[in-house]
């Protein structure tokens, strides 16, 4: 196992540890995590321990595709769990901060609904032969999504002393894209998705 799928293993046990230390019952084995007053705002710890591991594993995920691509390590063993960490990491926020009422349910469900989507369109084409580029829409929404699930962890701190969402704004923001990025790799693909794959 090289350094890269190495990083993205290491990305997937921190997406458990954050997914345990948000949805595990402490209380229920006698450990309570303590509350901060910050800027007039009760914050809870576990929170900001899960954001900050959410921070360390998408910093794995840069990490791990530039070590591969520099050293010429991209294994299929790799990308299969490249594609698993980042699914893990990003879905399973999403639908706790969704569930734990920081997000609207609605976010989780469009962007997981479109990921299947263009995952499906990926497939398709290469199964004919064909590379999907990624789309500046779809890198856009990506940057936007975790950047504001960052912010969400950290209860939109210092911005939410001033009243100013801009984890909110980012979310939304990201929903959004997922949708446009969604149907461009659409129209870029549609001719290859819809072509018989050509005979060897």
């Amino acid at each position: 196992m090289n350094t890269p799928t190495k990083l993205t293993v290491l990305r997937i046990l921190l997406s458990i540890v954050m997914i345990v230390l948000l949805i595990f019952p402490f209380y229920e084995v006698g450990i309570t995590f303590p509350k901060y007053l910050i800027g007039g705002i009760y914050v809870k710890l576990e929170y900001f321990i899960s954001g900050g591991i959410f921070i360390v594993a998408s910093l794995t995920d840069f990490l791990d595709g530039y070590l591969a691509r520099r050293n010429k390590e991209v294994t299929d063993l790799g990308k299969m769990l490249d594609a698993i960490a980042d699914k893990v990491l990003v879905n399973s926020a999403l639908i706790i901060l969704a569930v734990k009422g920081f997000i609207p349910c609605v976010v989780p469900v469009v962007i997981i609904f479109r990921d299947t989507v263009v995952d499906a369109i990926k497939m398709e084409a290469g199964n004919k032969g064909h590379v999907v580029a990624a789309i500046f829409s779809g890198k856009l929404k990506t940057a936007a999504m975790m950047i504001g699930v960052v912010l969400t962890f950290f209860y939109n701190l210092p911005f939410e002393m001033w009243n100013i969402r801009v984890n909110e704004f980012l979310i939304y923001f990201a929903m959004v894209m997922s949708i446009v990025s969604m149907i461009e790799y659409f129209k870029l693909n549609k001719n290859v998705i819809f072509d018989k794959k050509e005979e060897a």
